[in-house]
């Protein structure tokens, strides 16, 4: 008989399933893990001490650089935990946007997890199909804030800005001739509304093509059943949120049990899973895609039909607009002291949450009265389900611990903060 040794195995941070930031140190018994011990903090960029030293204004970009797959939902959790201390309530059609842009940012971030979790896992195609519909909604966020990725777009008190009249269209190059290009820019011709709209007609057959390539696939359920199983009432201990506790069957979404903006008006199911494997969790997922699809439908229609400011008219928090401040002295000075100063803040201290794709994201403020956050502290939804990775691998081979990273759909900026 050969010996088999005990071997202490450095996974990461080089290898690609751990994404460049994650170092977990196993304790191997031939090729199944016995303890599985994470180590973070090889992407700390101090966002919370950074927050103490800016004024309110100034830190709504540092949000975007937490999660930097779920941006604009970053921002919200900031936002809103600035508006309860401020006591005001942005405009109807600004909260429209909101969760549209929220569903948005869902379906951005659950395609990129898709497309990656598939590729750790070994299937390379899925990755290419999911890019795809991705490039289309990194343009709604570019066509409206100006960027693909950091949109800095939610402000305190509404957005930056109402939706644009027209999309970005594709010009004429050595790759595309101008037939091509015509067929390119054919959903393009209308305004950013008629452009998701058309988005949100075709995505649902798209994600017909995903789960053609895995929902039955034998080598995918092969490596996704039975793996990483979380009880109900353990995933509840383990402070899990989001698809991974209603993967477990637990249909808690802070959209529907604490709903904020317009959520409550909204038509839309919450998925949930039975065996809390990492199959269910890849199903919930899918199936939340379907749901947010069906959110940005809602808000689509009702932004068509109603129009209406997108931030309030109080220039003590919101920007004059540029026409005006050009023209009138008053207008200047406020723009002058937003913008050097920001505002101030009532003296407390609140807490805000939103359904962020990967869980429950909150923000706790503390404000002391003056311009600048006195203290800010994120609640990352990724930072449980990572420390619950020692439970969930251990007993399983090494094969499965880059699945269940991938099931956990961690993002390091928020975990490391």
């Amino acid at each position: 008989m050969t010996e088999i040794r005990n071997y202490t195995l450095n996974f990461g941070p080089q290898h690609p399933a751990a994404h460049g930031v994650l170092r977990l140190i196993l304790e191997m018994d031939g090729e199944v893990v016995q303890r599985a011990d994470p180590h973070i903090g090889l992407l700390h960029r101090a966002t919370e001490k950074l927050a103490e030293s800016k004024p309110y204004n100034q830190n709504i970009g540092y949000m975007d650089r937490l999660d930097y797959v779920s941006m604009m939902c970053n921002e919200h959790g900031y936002v809103l935990a600035i508006e309860k201390l401020l006591g005001i309530q942005p405009p109807i059609r600004a909260q429209y946007i909101r969760v549209m842009f929220d569903e948005i940012t869902r379906l951005l971030n659950h395609l990129l997890w898709l497309g990656a979790h598939a590729l750790d896992i070994g299937a390379m195609t899925v990755f290419l199909y999911t890019f795809k519909e991705r490039e289309d909604l990194m343009d709604c966020y570019e066509a409206v804030s100006g960027t693909r990725m950091h949109a800095t777009y939610y402000r305190p008190g509404g957005v930056y800005r109402d939706l644009p009249h027209k999309m970005p269209k594709y010009k004429e190059s050595k790759y595309h001739n101008q037939k091509q290009v015509q067929k390119m820019n054919l959903n393009r011709e209308g305004s950013m509304l008629d452009f998701i709209e058309d988005f949100t007609k075709q995505f649902p057959a798209r994600i017909d093509e995903y789960e053609t390539l895995l929902t039955d696939n034998r080598i995918w359920k092969q490596r996704t059943v039975g793996i990483g199983v979380v009880s109900p009432e353990r995933a509840l201990q383990l402070g899990f949120t989001g698809p991974m506790l209603r993967g477990s069957g637990i249909a808690w979404d802070l959209r529907k049990k604490q709903p904020y903006e317009v959520y409550s008006l909204m038509d839309f199911d919450i998925p949930i899973g039975t065996n809390g494997d990492c199959y269910d969790r890849y199903l919930v997922r899918i199936e939340e895609m379907r749901q947010a699809n069906r959110i940005i439908q809602q808000c689509v229609t009702w932004l068509k039909n109603n129009s209406g400011p997108v931030i309030l008219e109080n220039h003590k928090v919101a920007p004059p607009n540029r026409v005006t401040m050009k023209e009138d002295m008053e207008s200047l000075i406020h723009h002058f002291k937003l913008f050097t100063e920001g505002y101030v803040v009532p003296a407390g201290q609140v807490y805000a949450a939103v359904e962020h794709p990967k869980g429950e994201f909150g923000v706790y403020l503390i404000s002391d009265g003056s311009n600048k956050p006195y203290r800010l502290k994120v609640r990352a939804p990724g930072f449980p389900h990572l420390s619950s990775m020692d439970e969930m691998s251990k007993g399983h081979m090494l094969a499965d611990v880059v699945a269940i990273i991938g099931t956990q759909d961690i993002v390091f900026g928020e975990i490391d903060r």
